[in-house]
């Protein structure tokens, strides 16, 4: 396991996140060492859920594939054992909804997620407010919890998600679910120049990024940037060549990042 928080070398670091089991795990695993290869800092493992209520129908249709195969939380954790053995030094974050987790355990996943090397959880469905539980068993088992802040959130529930989260910071660029997006919104801007007057966390921002060139601009601003969409698109637009299409994909979102070193966050 890496230490948390999470240390981005090049600013802005990339999360990349994929739907684990779409197009099933074999190819998910290449995809992921595919994507570190080329240079992501951060994987989000997707567990696949069947009423996943704050994604757009890209991975809406990923989840839906995965699901088919029966792919679950227990096999995601699987998986990131795997990745973790022949990565030592990306984040493997775990991104879920909170019922796959209640159904296993909250302690068996923070356990199990542990010896597999995950660095942390992102349970998408859960506010700050109600995961007292949740917090404890994460400390518990020294995981990192990762929260979404979102341009609508008042400065004291900032407050409370900048407490609650370990690791990095998660700004959601707009209200909305998931999905690709031709402008990043002001509000964006605005809600990163918030999230820094409460805390000293990396701030990733996320959803609706999808191109070199909006990774560079939101580079200008935030710490990390998140890529899911246009990931996971990738992955359906080109059977039989995942892993080679995300790989490119990721070298060129990466290509507009600055050349120089920035100063550890």
């Amino acid at each position: 396991m890496i230490s948390m928080p999470l240390t981005f070398y090049n600013r802005p670091g990339l999360v990349a996140y994929l739907t684990c089991g779409d197009p099933d795990l074999a190819t998910t695993r290449a995809i992921i060492l595919a994507a570190i290869e080329a240079g992501v800092d951060v994987i989000e493992l997707g567990v696949p859920f069947s009423d996943p209520v704050a994604d757009g129908p890209v991975i809406q249709r990923a989840s839906e594939r995965a699901l088919k195969h029966g792919t679950s939380l227990a096999q995601v954790l699987t998986l990131a054992s795997e990745i973790r053995q022949q990565a030592q030094s990306t984040g493997l974050i775990v991104f879920s909804y909170l019922n796959p987790i209640l159904r296993m355990g909250l302690d068996k996943f923070c356990k199990v997620a542990r010896a597999a090397g995950v660095d942390g959880a992102l349970v998408t469905d859960l506010p700050v407010e109600e995961a007292g539980q949740y917090l404890q068993a994460m400390r518990t088992y020294d995981l990192a919890p990762v929260f979404l802040a979102s341009p609508t959130s008042p400065e004291e529930r900032l407050k409370r998600i900048a407490a609650g989260s370990r690791g990095f910071v998660y700004a959601v660029s707009r209200t909305g679910v998931t999905g690709q997006r031709q402008q990043l919104a002001e509000d964006a801007r605005k809600l990163v120049k918030r999230l820094r007057r409460v805390t000293k966390l990396p701030i990733a921002l996320g959803f609706g990024i999808s191109s070199a060139e909006q990774f560079a601009e939101v580079g200008e601003f935030a710490d990390v940037v998140v890529v899911g969409s246009a990931i996971v698109e990738t992955v359906e637009r080109n059977p039989g060549r995942e892993a080679r299409a995300v790989g490119e994909f990721v070298r060129k979102l990466l290509a507009a990042r600055p050349s120089q070193l920035a100063t550890a966050l």
